[in-house]
């Protein structure tokens, strides 16, 4: 039996995100005797989980054939431990959450998308401090955990008043890398899971766009950046405030739950490559 040969367009766009990921991998030690045992454990486990006959779990024979897989590596993954887990870790979750509520809920903002200087201490700040904006998240974390951990990671900062003021629109960590590894995962995986929906999937496609030029100077780079980083949150930013009136309304309806991530983003090297001017 012989697999179909793979599209040429494809492998080229494979290389090409590869490079990237590559680039890191190196940086950080990562060698290719470790990612490649660690990529067959994932050609395994997609081919496990999503690639069944008549929904019945494939064998270790039909895996080792659509993988590539022998046999025996196809045993030893299968039977061992399981892949950690791939959602945003417990504490990632939480401080998202938090910072929705701080920008755009009400005492703890002074309009949506106006986040105020919360008083430290319930005892001061009553219903609009921080202490009680961590309550109105969970009951079982201590505020001022979150609050050391957040003046570590630069999301928050203290004034003389001993309030404290929130440095970011989202929850994008300024500091400690496991927790830029974390969204790293997160939003690498969903843009890539759109992509590949609109590539293999019939039906109406996930919105993924992009402009791009190559023909512009430094100058007008750094414009657009910073127009990009302003509009950009700025659309960001209103998407956040319906995702979070929608949840609030939802909060009661016994609906089947979805996630959902919406990103744009912005990047720049220099022209290496015949004109591309244009959108896609």
């Amino acid at each position: 039996m012989h697999s179909p040969t793979p599209p040429a367009s494809l492998l080229q766009a494979l290389r090409r995100v590869m490079r990237p990921l590559v680039r890191l991998m190196l940086r950080k030690g990562v060698t290719y005797t470790y990612f490649s045992d660690m990529v067959k454990g994932v050609f395994v486990e997609v081919a496990a989980a999503e690639f069944r006959l008549d929904d019945k779990p494939p064998t270790d024979s039909r895996i080792s054939l659509i993988t590539g897989v022998h046999r025996k590596d196809v045993r030893r993954l299968r039977d061992g431990a399981p892949d950690l887990a791939g959602e945003l870790p417990e504490a990632l979750t939480l401080g998202a959450h938090l910072v929705s509520i701080w920008m755009n809920r009400a005492p703890f903002c002074d309009s949506p998308g106006r986040p105020a200087p919360l008083p430290r201490l319930a005892s001061v700040g009553g219903e609009q401090s921080f202490d009680t904006l961590v309550a109105s998240a969970s009951k079982d974390i201590r505020a001022r955990v979150v609050l050391d951990e957040w003046l570590r990671l630069g999301v928050v900062r203290m004034d003389d008043q001993d309030r404290v003021h929130l440095q970011t629109r989202a929850f994008v960590p300024q500091k400690g890398f496991d927790e830029k590894a974390a969204y790293f995962g997160h939003n690498i995986h969903d843009h890539a899971c759109a992509a590949v929906h609109n590539l293999t999937v019939d039906g109406p496609p996930f919105f993924e766009r992009s402009v791009h030029y190559d023909s512009l100077s430094p100058t007008g780079v750094e414009e657009i950046r910073a127009v990009v980083a302003s509009e950009g949150m700025e659309a960001l930013m209103r998407f956040n405030e319906l995702a979070s009136a929608l949840e609030a309304r939802d909060a009661a309806a016994p609906t089947e739950r979805r996630r959902v991530t919406i990103g744009l983003f912005f990047y720049t090297e220099p022209t290496t490559e015949p004109s591309a001017t244009g959108s896609g």
